[in-house]
């Protein structure tokens, strides 16, 4: 019953959009009673929060161990690339960020279940290369995971742009020599 619960929601979302999303059009959706939905859960926010929560859980990219920044930088990019391109992520990612920005209960899920987990693989990985000499130990880390993530996912879900093999590269190369430089 989860699965076709949680597909429900998302597919809802990705239709209906946050704000005029309705437990009674998931579980309408889902094949079930709407006091199923509120035996479990007892808010539209609380829903989704455990579903993304759940749905991102096993998610998480390695830290990547190439032993050289450049190749470390394009497995962890190819890795985002991979999920924020997933058809789930791509449908109801962009109206997620927007409704956090007016639900804290919202933003925090994400930024709990989703930022901080891939935001404390880069900074692994971006620590590895400052053992390794690769990067100055001065770097301001939290500006270097921003460098990293948020190109690829202002391309793929702001302006579904194209992040093929060719983009990864000269982003990868560009965010390499912006570390470097700092």
């Amino acid at each position: 019953m989860t699965d076709a619960i949680t597909g429900a929601a998302f597919a809802e979302l990705a239709e209906a959009g946050y704000a005029r999303m309705s437990m009674e059009a998931v579980a309408r959706r889902a094949g079930v009673g709407k006091a199923a939905l509120y035996r479990r859960w007892p808010s539209k926010q609380e829903m989704l929060s455990e579903l993304l929560r759940d749905a991102v859980e096993n998610t998480l990219p390695p830290v990547p161990a190439t032993g050289a920044l450049r190749t470390d930088l394009r497995e962890l990019l190819g890795t985002l690339r991979a999920q924020l391109a997933n058809p789930v992520v791509a449908s109801i990612g962009p109206g997620l960020l927007a409704e956090a920005r007016h639900s804290d209960v919202l933003a925090d899920v994400i930024d709990g279940s989703v930022a901080q987990p891939r935001r404390a693989v880069a900074r692994a990985m971006l620590q590895a290369a400052i053992d390794r000499g690769e990067l100055s130990d001065r770097l301001d880390r939290e500006l270097a995971v921003d460098l990293l993530i948020a190109p690829l996912v202002f391309r793929i879900l702001m302006v579904h742009g194209d992040s093929d093999d060719d983009y990864l590269d000269t982003l990868t190369a560009a965010v390499e020599a912006a570390l470097k430089a700092a």
